[in-house]
């Protein structure tokens, strides 16, 4: 079966609307000839005359009477499909944003986040699910609106990102552990038992690494799958746990902490999402509150 000239749509809109050739074809363009032309292809399409003389005039057909509501319909919505979108009404938008992070970024951004988008969205609904493993396959599925997390080298490379902060790596102890007080050398760190953060369940992470580079290792008690878990053991026991400063600050609150006695990578946490949302203006406004809020975030000495 051909594909019908969707154009022919337009000039039945016009032609019903005129009730006249000559005058639709004046609204259109076209000379009476190429109108005529076209009142033949659209009889040939519909299989019914539309118009017939009546006098001097034409008079539409019952068939192009049922036609006329509802092609002037479809011209509407064809026309509205077309243009670009509306103004963004943050007063009245109605929608659910699902957001794939960190119980760490909940406890640090999560407030300061709901309380911007409900003083300008209220009719928005903010959805966190935990962010357990670096697979972006939710977002392109679609299922997850934005994620938040560390660049990596893997990122899926058709998802758009942009850096929210910078952050880096600090120890922090129980206040009143010993590391809490003078200066924390690498014999020092080394020394005491640590709770690990590695999210596949292996005790190895990127501490390890550098540490490594130190001809150093250190004695693994415990190992957790995010940083809420590992601030929270540091807390009431001896445990040592190395986590993101800035990631963790509202965690880690009454602890105490230090800078790491040897050097580690800055970590750029980024926000992330499908191409698919670029261009959508919910959307955009949602990462502007995203960053918005993070903005500030980076270390502290």
């Amino acid at each position: 079966m051909d594909t019908p000239d969707l154009n022919l749509l337009i000039a039945l809109d016009v032609l019903l609307a005129e009730g006249s050739v000559t005058r639709a074809g004046d609204r259109l363009r076209l000379s009476p000839s190429a109108m005529s032309r076209t009142l033949a292809r659209l009889r040939e399409a519909t299989g019914d005359p539309l118009m017939v003389r009546a006098g001097r005039g034409l008079v539409p057909t019952p068939r192009a009477l049922a036609l006329r509501e509802q092609t002037a319909r479809l011209v509407q919505e064809a026309q509205a499909v077309l243009r670009p979108a509306a103004t963004l009404r943050l007063d009245q938008l109605v929608r659910t944003f699902t957001l794939r992070v960190s119980d760490g970024f909940v406890e640090q951004f999560g407030a300061a986040l709901l309380t911007r988008v409900q003083g300008e969205a209220p009719g928005v609904r903010l959805r966190f699910v935990q962010k357990v493993d670096k697979d972006s396959t939710l977002l392109r599925d679609g299922l997850v609106d934005l994620e938040t997390g560390v660049v990596v080298q893997d990122t899926a490379p058709e998802l758009r990102q942009q850096t929210l902060f910078h952050d880096r790596h600090v120890g922090v102890v129980r206040a009143g552990h010993p590391l809490a007080r003078g200066r924390v050398t690498l014999a020092r760190y080394t020394a005491g038992r640590h709770v690990s953060v590695a999210r596949r369940g292996s005790s190895n992470a990127p501490i390890d690494d550098a540490l490594a580079e130190h001809d150093a290792r250190r004695d693994i008690a415990a190992v957790v799958s995010g940083f809420a878990a590992a601030v929270a053991l540091a807390r009431d026991t001896d445990l040592i746990a190395t986590v993101p400063g800035a990631h963790t600050r509202r965690l880690r609150e009454g602890m105490a902490h230090f800078p790491l006695p040897f050097a580690t990578r800055d970590l750029a946490v980024a926000m992330l999402w499908h191409p698919r949302m670029e261009a959508d203006a919910a959307h955009r406004w949602l990462r502007a509150a995203v960053k918005a809020v993070c903005a500030g975030a980076g270390p502290r000495r």
